[in-house]
Order: C-alpha cells, then sequence, then structure tokens
C-alpha cells in the first residue's frame, strides 16, 4: 500500500478488555468537534461533515480523526491523565497515525 491509498477506518476495536463500535455519523453535535469516544458507551464516532462550515471531510482528515479519538480510548484504558490532554492526543496520533501509513511489511 503506498502512503496515497486510503486506509479504511474499522467498525470495531479492541483496547484492553473492551470493544469500541465506530460509528461514521454526518456532523458532531457539538460545535467544532470533529469525532468523540464515549467510554461508558464504548463508541468512537467520526464526523463526516463540519458543524460548522458544512464541509465535508476528505479521507485523511477522517482518518486523523479516528486515531485521535483511538488515542484518548487507549489512554483511558491505561488509566493515564494524558487521556485529557488534547495537545498531547494531538502530537501522539497525528505521530501514531503516521507510522502505522508507513509501514511496510
Amino acid at each position: 500500500m503506498t502512503t496515497k491509498e486510503r486506509t479504511p477506518i474499522p467498525r470495531m476495536v479492541r483496547i484492553g478488555n473492551r470493544k469500541y463500535s465506530i460509528e461514521i455519523v454526518e456532523a458532531m453535535l457539538k460545535k467544532s468537534w470533529r469525532g468523540s469516544v464515549t467510554y461508558d458507551q464504548r463508541r468512537i464516532h467520526i464526523a463526516r461533515n463540519s458543524n460548522v462550515s458544512g464541509r465535508r471531510f476528505n479521507d485523511q482528515e477522517m482518518q486523523a480523526t479516528f486515531w485521535h479519538e483511538m488515542t484518548h480510548a487507549i489512554l483511558h484504558d491505561m488509566g493515564h491523565s494524558l487521556h485529557l490532554n488534547e495537545r498531547f492526543v494531538d502530537e501522539f496520533s497525528i505521530r501514531l497515525a503516521k507510522a502505522i501509513k508507513t509501514a511496510r511489511f
């Protein structure tokens, strides 16, 4: 797979002992959010469209949101307070996504 190819967003992932469903939604309810994770309901939501401008997110933007929310969920599963630190989650998820996208087997 080349770095330009789209990596699909899964429908379900297991983080620790919990299964999370991943749902693509038209837009988030909270202003300017692109995604969210609800730990008690074990759901990750990824927005297809901006709830501010109405613009449709491209595949790369949706992938970035997916990895961002996955990082929140992993840190939460670890019991680490960094799951609340948006700057850390942003920086880590960008690097994680790039590492996965550029991996060669």
